[in-house]
């Protein structure tokens, strides 16, 4: 029995549909996110264009407005953590306040474990004078709860 040359081509173009499907794929999911130190340091290359900035909101720079849906607040960048979960300091002191960037995110409502302290993860464009315009803000999860300690 004899294979037709038409079966070799019907599989190969199937394999090869089946690759392209798994390759965009994976493009379109494998974004990353840059830090805030990040976009700080390469600002005015990535001005206008859309990005994803991972940060920590800044205790009390929080302004929700319910009615029109705005959310405002400053990202800055999330601290280096040891072994024991405690936050490690730098070796040089500097004496400028960390890098910060204002997000304003419209028409989206808040997420709800959003709040001063938290991680989260900022999709949007960075304009000119270095404030983000959200299109999302997502909060992080930590990646291990802790039980409260009782008194």
């Amino acid at each position: 029995m004899r294979i037709r040359p038409r079966f070799f081509i019907g599989v190969g173009l199937i394999a090869a549909a089946i690759g392209y499907l798994i390759f965009s794929a994976i493009r379109t999911t494998s974004e990353y996110y840059l830090t805030v130190p990040e976009v700080a340091a390469r600002q005015t290359e990535l001005g206008g264009q859309a990005l994803r900035i991972a940060g920590r909101v800044k205790a009390g720079t929080i302004n929700w407005e319910p009615n029109t849906l705005t959310l405002k607040f400053e990202i800055v960048p999330i601290p280096d953590v040891g072994a024991d979960g405690a936050p490690i300091k730098p070796v040089a002191v500097v004496a400028s306040d960390p890098v910060s960037f204002r997000v304003v995110s419209a028409g989206e409502p808040k997420p709800d474990m959003f709040a001063a302290g938290r991680d989260v993860i900022v999709e949007g464009k960075l304009g000119p004078d270095g404030t983000i315009a959200a299109t999302q803000v997502m909060t992080s999860c930590p990646s291990k709860y802790k039980p409260k300690q009782s008194q």
